[in-house]
């Protein structure tokens, strides 16, 4: 597969896994470029026979994928006199993950926030690093939501109450607890992380494939209704757009450190400030 032109990421292929590396300093902003890059990859792999199983790690000791670029956000103009319910770019992006063929793994060692959280919740597993993984949904404490997926996939994947807790809690969760809630797969000692997930991609891409990708799709089928719980997201999204203040709001955060990279490890006491 062809990887010699991405400029946010970078990636290998040993042993038919394809390990990606996220590499968009100072934090991995989840911007109009990486976006492009992910979709990319997603893309390419789904017409890759030789690739099994996928890993995106970050490449940055910090971060995986700080959270969606709020300048971008804040740019949206909402669609105007639009009734249909529809599906935005970036849920058609990490969708575009979930239905990959391949199984799909991802390793947190950094601070996952927002859109990097929901990248990571379409991958098929999650194993994130203990004192060092951080995750996050800082949407609502903006005057959003999540929305490229993270209403509908952390209902599945926590629970209701658990979900409504991540979401409008705008807290982030170390590696312990996301396990706890069902956030992450395992919480995994640092120094041991990624040698754990090489086996498991290693061990994975060495059964036959047919009954790998046949197990997927069959857990799969066991999840119904995305295209429509995906199109209500994006509906109440484009709303929040709309409330009065939510511009201000999102443009204050940049104001007061957002997306710098000492603004980012605070994150949680700056959503207090606005």
């Amino acid at each position: 597969m062809r990887t010699d032109d991405f400029t946010c990421l970078h990636a290998e292929t040993r042993e038919r896994v394809l390990v990606v590396s996220i590499d968009y300093a100072p934090i991995n902003l989840m911007d109009a470029a990486l976006i492009k890059e992910l979709d990319t990859v997603a893309r390419r792999v789904a017409r890759s026979a030789d690739i099994h199983v996928v890993i995106l790690r970050s490449s940055l000791p910090n971060f995986f994928i700080a959270h969606a670029d709020v300048g971008m956000i804040a740019d949206q103009k909402p669609r105007e006199g639009v009734h249909t319910p529809w599906t935005n770019g970036f849920q058609q992006m990490t969708e575009r993950f979930r239905r990959l063929p391949q199984i799909t793994i991802g390793q947190i060692e950094g601070h996952a926030g927002g859109g990097g959280c929901e990248l990571l919740l379409a991958l098929d597993m999650r194993f994130a690093a203990i004192g060092k993984a951080r995750l996050s949904q800082p949407e609502v404490g903006l005057g959003i939501i999540p929305g490229g997926g993270g209403t509908q996939r952390l209902a599945r994947l926590a629970g209701r109450s658990r979900a409504l807790e991540i979401i409008l809690g705008c807290e982030g969760f170390d590696a312990e607890t996301a396990e706890r809630y069902g956030y992450v797969n395992r919480a995994l000692p640092a120094d041991t992380i990624a040698g754990f997930v090489d086996r498991l991609a290693t061990r994975i891409a060495g059964f036959p494939k047919e009954a790998v990708q046949r197990a997927k799709a069959s857990v799969l089928a066991a999840e119904r209704d995305w295209e429509s719980g995906l199109a209500l997201e994006n509906g109440h999204f484009e709303q929040c757009l709309r409330t009065p203040g939510t511009q201000e709001r999102l443009r204050r955060f940049l104001d007061i450190g957002g997306q710098t990279e000492t603004g980012e490890r605070r994150l949680d006491a700056l959503l207090t400030r606005l």
